[in-house]
């Protein structure tokens, strides 16, 4: 990387073009986000889903995206996504752990041990399975990038989502043990914390608080906004725009940290 300033956004975001990166859930929501700014950028792209439809929604939007079916949670769909990414990629230069569930809404005493290990599995284990296989061909390439979407939720306690909320918190203490352990090969690892992201993920979250409380979702959204400083819930895109610094050359210093995107979420 060049000390001489950059002279435009473009170059401000160097070293992005030709980049081999593999996302997890890529084909709807923040994960699509990812990918359409990556490939904007140059990076040539492979993602998995869960949904046949988003993945061939997100193919028709992004042609020359390579897509799989798999479930991060699953050790062999994981397997035979990396396979798949080393086949179609030849290496990999970042990995994108994406993939992650809302788990369910209720207190403790009422989350069932499925429901707490399926969010646990897919939110956290998940990553772990990916990371397992992606270093190694990072370390091929000579270094890279790792990021790990948290939440606003691993960082303040959340009543009522503590399946979601622990996972999300032992993702920050994945994070920083990786940025320590891969440092010395190059690797960077970094936590990404969204807070109250747009789409049908919160709209959903948002329901199911307020049929608890039984209070109208207007009210819990009004409820959820006052918590954050800046009054308002963050698009998908703000969140891709970090993950591309990160990647980029003006990133290339930045390891071992948890970055909110959430315009200041002060509680939950």
């Amino acid at each position: 990387m060049s000390n001489k300033a950059p002279d435009s956004a473009a170059q401000f975001l160097a070293g992005i073009e030709g980049q081999r990166v593999l996302i997890t859930a890529g084909a709807s929501g923040i994960g699509f986000a990812i990918a359409s700014t990556l490939a904007a950028l140059g990076a040539r792209i492979v993602i998995c889903d869960i949904s046949d439809e988003a993945i061939a929604e997100a193919k028709r939007a992004l042609p020359k995206l390579v897509a799989c079916k798999a479930d991060v949670a699953d050790e062999a769909d994981v397997d035979a996504m990396f396979k798949l990414a080393a086949r179609e990629l030849g290496g990999l230069d970042a990995l994108i752990n994406n993939a992650g569930i809302a788990g369910p809404t209720g207190a403790v005493d009422e989350i069932t041990p499925a429901d707490w290990r399926r969010c646990i599995d897919v939110c956290l284990t998940g990553q772990f399975l990916c990371a397992r296989l992606a270093v190694p061909m990072l370390k091929a390439a000579g270094g890279g990038s790792i990021v790990n979407m948290s939440s606003a939720a691993g960082r303040h306690g959340y009543a009522f989502r503590s399946p979601y909320s622990s996972a999300k918190f032992a993702v920050v203490g994945f994070t920083q043990s990786l940025a320590k352990e891969l440092g010395p090969s190059l690797i960077r690892v970094n936590a990404i914390l969204p807070g109250i992201v747009e789409g049908p993920r919160i709209d959903r979250v948002i329901a199911a608080r307020a049929k608890q409380i039984g209070i109208s979702h207007q009210e819990m959204e009004r409820r959820y906004l006052e918590r954050v400083s800046l009054r308002r819930m963050v698009s998908p895109y703000d969140v891709a725009s970090m993950v591309a610094f990160l990647l980029s050359d003006a990133g290339i210093n930045v390891s071992g940290q948890s970055l909110g995107v959430d315009g200041n979420v002060e509680t939950l």
